[in-house]
């Protein structure tokens, strides 16, 4: 297990990122929660790829160069921008707009975007 991974609950869907390592198994539902695998490209329509634009210390993050669905059944939960150790995060709702902007401190040429689809999980830039 390693900072920042993120795992989910089979059963019932639960989300967990791990902010910090102690050791053990993550369990949820009587069973080991699974790991997401960070998924970095996508075939056709790109709809879960974070697009960035970076100004300075504003860093504006759409979902998808094709907008992504923010249906109750399928939506992007949270978008997260990772620079050093400081963590921006945006949760999102069903019917709100996939994007966000955030106001970072540090050096935005080694930060890490990523989203989570509730359908198709992590996606990173």
């Amino acid at each position: 297990m390693e900072k920042k991974q993120v795992y989910r609950c089979s059963v019932c869907g639960n989300v967990v990122e791990v902010l910090h390592v102690g050791g053990g198994t993550l369990v949820c539902c009587g069973h080991p929660m699974v790991l997401e695998a960070v998924k970095k490209s996508e075939e056709g329509n790109e709809k879960h790829l974070p697009v960035v634009t970076v100004n300075g210390n504003e860093v504006s993050v759409k979902v998808g160069s094709v907008p992504h669905p923010m249906l109750e059944e399928h939506f992007i939960q949270w978008i997260e921008c990772i620079v050093g150790e400081n963590i921006y995060k945006k949760e999102l709702k069903p019917n709100e707009v996939a994007e966000t902007v955030f106001m970072i401190d540090g050096d935005a040429s080694n930060m890490i975007v990523r989203a989570y689809c509730n359908v198709h999980g992590l996606w990173q830039v």
